[in-house]
């Protein structure tokens, strides 16, 4: 598989990154070995790129995949901790979680934060970078929905990586329009930072769209590698063949279903935690005060799923 260079990183990884959140708690929870068994296949076959996130709770079946393999990948992970002591502790989860000595990629986990993010993100963002001097990170990287902090992200001189959203329907992009955000990712190429790209399928909307959700993510300048969540060992052999151009047109077809987010109706008690936590504003209430979902909106990612206090709401 084709291997390219985060931006002035030094950092190699494969076209295709294993996206590790579906797989987990936020979406079908399914069992630590056989998410395990999902990425060692994974790292067997030839992808070097692994994405997660203390919030998505999959460190155990990386590090049991690293352990069974003896494969270290590139590892990016990322916390929505703003404060210096919350996103030191977050670290240092996580190189103990997987058994490290260092992560490779750790960004600030910002998908909802508006213009100011970095302002509000401060006390981590320092301590991110005296992490990176002490060797703890390689790279200080921003994963990001909205337009105007990618766009920002170029010229934040301590950001190495940014790990936008961006799909042909430019759904789930926040603060512009899809055509924004592409603007804003040219900037950060120019800026020789780090690029991954997160959301080409839309969260798994674009599924019968395949190819042409593909196509038009790999056609982005300046992208060093794709984030695609899988959740069983034929999707990984799929997506590696189609990267590595050994499907016909009429062989692009997945066979899972899309994935839906439902609200137990009876069980909301109108908290409103999910409106908060969804990064897409896809969550509001309905007539009679209950959390629903606009699917034209949803990105099905389960950020809504761990927050909210009477488990009404689930990733089917």
């Amino acid at each position: 598989m084709q291997k390219r260079i985060l931006g002035r990183t030094g950092i190699e990884v494969t076209e295709l990154c294993f996206g590790a959140l579906p797989m987990g708690p936020m979406q079908k929870n399914m069992p630590v070995e056989e998410c395990a068994d999902i990425v060692a296949h994974a790292l067997q076959s030839g992808i070097n790129f692994v994405d997660t996130a203390q919030g998505y709770k999959t460190y155990p079946p990386i590090k049991m995949a690293i352990d069974k393999t003896g494969i270290r990948p590139v590892i990016a992970s990322k916390s929505n901790q703003k404060t210096y002591e919350g996103m030191e502790q977050a670290v240092e989860e996580a190189l103990t979680a997987l058994g490290l000595d260092y992560i490779d990629i750790f960004h600030l986990h910002a998908a909802r934060e508006g213009e100011n993010a970095f302002e509000v993100y401060e006390g981590a963002l320092k301590c991110l970078v005296d992490m990176k001097k002490k060797g703890k990170i390689k790279a200080v990287g921003i994963s990001t929905h909205h337009t105007v902090v990618t766009r920002r992200a170029a010229d934040v001189d301590v950001i190495d990586v940014v790990f936008p959203i961006i799909n042909m329907n430019g759904r789930g992009i926040m603060g512009g329009t899809r055509e924004e955000m592409v603007e804003a990712i040219s900037k950060v190429v120019q800026a020789n930072k780090g690029l991954y790209l997160m959301k080409a399928l839309a969260g798994g909307s674009l599924i019968g769209e395949y190819d042409a959700a593909m196509k038009y993510a790999r056609g982005i300048e300046g992208y060093a590698s794709i984030a695609l969540g899988m959740v069983a060992i034929p999707e990984v052999d799929f997506n590696i063949k189609y990267f590595n151009g050994e499907l016909t047109t009429a062989a692009i077809e997945l066979s899972h279903v899309e994935k839906t987010v439902k609200v137990l109706s009876g069980a909301c008690k109108s908290c409103g935690k999910c409106i908060d936590a969804c990064p897409a504003d896809a969550i509001g209430f309905d007539a009679a005060n209950k959390a629903s979902v606009n699917s034209e909106k949803c990105l099905t990612c389960g950020y809504c799923t761990p927050i909210c206090p009477e488990f009404a709401i689930r990733v089917i």
